[in-house]
């Protein structure tokens, strides 16, 4: 597996760039490593992970000897980073302070991180793993996709990680971004800018750094027109890069009624796929405007209305359309018959709410708080007319858990959000189908005892069992359910006795697992 998880030497060669690589004259042999410190190294693992620990396992995140997590049961931050840049392979090695302490009472597990290591030239990122007493050192835990400025790299979680993190759907799944960046200035302080691969500047040498020009040996500092050239671009870009938007002076109210929007949202990817192609072998259908994507993709949700203040950072829309989701069907009834209607989310200072009407074999709840959101920002930015929030984080609650039957548990890391309102009438909205494929369908419908086809990271499914995002365990792996479809039709059948919206009876459970 170490093999395969190995790039090739080109990929270290784009951070290389970043060190400017490309400027370094080297001469002698001493001069192929060069030292570098002050990095620091920021990753969640993954959300969804992060989600289940102090969700359904009602766990904690310790870091500590400098490691830090980001508020909002954020990503993770290791310090003090140290390690060579090679100037003969272009590699760049870094090791880092800090260790993060996971640990759940309720599901019984307990492991620390620690002695973080990032390597460009095998592209991947490693730490030490220590549980129930033993550790284990430089275990991989991601592939990396190296980058030129080595910030939001994407990674994909190892076997090895899947194993660590308890879960074998986490194996070849998408992790969270990895950034490594240099927060403590090295002596002489580099240049601000990349060196253009076609013009080396040998005669300005400088201590490596992500985003400056490199030289691995003069002591020089470099010349003052050089600097003031570097800065003049530094200034420009950022200039440049200014969003015209943040500011009132293009007129725009800075609160209003809404004239026009959409809410992207797939509910949960695994539950679509447990009703199409799972044990439900049913069908979703998408009515009253909405639309879903192809592939069994996302719905979007047209026609919104409300209000937004971009000064207090708050907004509430309510959208068109409904979702339907069908399945476990036994002389023409339905185990699982469950609607979302008059679908509604509120932002305030980032954190809202997301409800729903919901039917469910006839029964009809109104404003159900289906999931607590959680946006990157507090901030609402309007840009030509639009106000755009895009990857809200949605958790479920326990009101949503109760609309879905227990099928899945509150905590639980649903699909995200992506919001986009018009505050004039003329606003052009983004064009799309909530960001998933291309062209809305009506109706997604199952296709016999055929398995799946996961996701990222997923194991399609077989026979009747169908599939999950994941893998794990094949369809409703995420509830800890591994009962083949045969037992899950007669539990359907007892589930709709009893008035329950899906399947959740009659089923042997094991130790919940996160998703992936």
């Amino acid at each position: 597996m170490a093999a395969n998880r190995r790039r090739p030497l080109a990929l270290a060669a784009a951070v290389a760039v970043a060190l400017g690589a490309t400027a370094v004259a080297v001469t002698t042999a001493s001069a192929a490593e060069v030292p570098l410190k002050g990095y620091e190294l920021t990753w969640g693992i993954k959300q969804s992970y992060r989600t289940y620990v102090t969700g359904a396992a009602a766990g904690t995140f310790t870091p500590t000897d400098g490691a830090t997590q980001a508020d909002g049961n954020g990503a993770f931050a290791f310090t003090g980073g140290t390690g060579t840049y090679d100037s003969d392979s272009h590699a760049v090695r870094l090791g880092f302070d800090g260790a993060l302490k996971i640990a759940s009472a309720r599901h019984g597990f307990e492991l620390t991180l620690s002695d973080v290591r990032f390597d460009s030239g095998a592209a991947e990122i490693t730490a030490d793993v220590t549980s129930g007493g033993t550790t284990r050192n430089d275990v991989p835990l991601a592939d990396v996709t190296v980058t030129r400025d080595m910030a939001s790299m994407t990674t994909t979680l190892t076997p090895e990680a899947a194993t660590v993190l308890g879960s074998p759907g986490y194996a070849g799944a998408d992790g969270d971004p990895l950034s490594v960046v240099q927060r403590t200035a090295q002596s002489p302080s580099p240049s601000p800018s990349v060196s253009d691969p076609a013009s080396p500047s040998p005669s300005s040498p400088s201590s490596p750094s992500p985003t400056g020009s490199a030289s691995p040996s003069g002591p020089a500092s470099p010349s003052p027109s050089s600097s003031s050239s570097a800065s003049a671009s530094v200034s420009a870009s950022a200039s440049a890069s200014q969003d015209p938007s943040a500011s009132p002076s293009d007129g725009t109210p800075a609160k209003g009624e809404i004239a026009d929007g959409t809410l992207g949202w797939g509910v949960k990817e695994s539950f679509r796929t447990y009703v199409v192609n799972g044990a439900a072998q049913g069908t979703i259908t998408a009515s009253g405007g909405a639309v879903q994507a192809g592939g069994n993709g996302v719905f979007t949700f047209p026609d919104a209305t409300g209000a937004y203040d971009t000064d207090a950072g708050s907004l509430s829309a309510a959208f068109e359309g409904a979702v339907t989701f069908k399945g476990h069907e036994s002389g023409g009834s339905y185990g699982l018959d469950l609607t979302l209607s008059d679908l509604r989310a509120t932002l305030d200072g980032g954190s809202g709410r997301l409800t729903a009407d919901v039917d469910s074999l006839g029964e009809k709840s109104e404003d159900v708080v289906l999931a607590d959101l959680e946006a990157a920002s507090g901030d609402l930015t309007v840009k030509d007319d639009v106000i755009t929030v895009d990857d809200v984080t949605a958790t479920l609650t326990e009101a949503g858990a109760k609309a879905f039957g227990g099928f899945y548990p509150a905590g639980n890391g649903l699909d995200p959000v992506d919001l986009s309102v018009a505050v004039s009438e003329d606003a052009q909205l983004p064009g799309g189908n909530g960001g998933s494929g291309s062209g809305g369908t009506g109706s997604t419908g199952g296709t016999g005892t055929t398995g799946g086809t996961g996701g990222a990271g997923s194991t399609g499914g077989a026979g009747t069992t169908g599939s999950t995002t994941g893998g794990v365990g094949g369809a409703l792996a995420s509830t800890g359910s591994d009962v083949p479809a045969g037992p899950l039709g007669v539990a359907a059948a007892v589930t709709a006795a009893a008035g329950a919206g899906v399947v959740v009876a009659v089923r042997r459970r094991r130790a919940l697992t996160p998703e992936a």
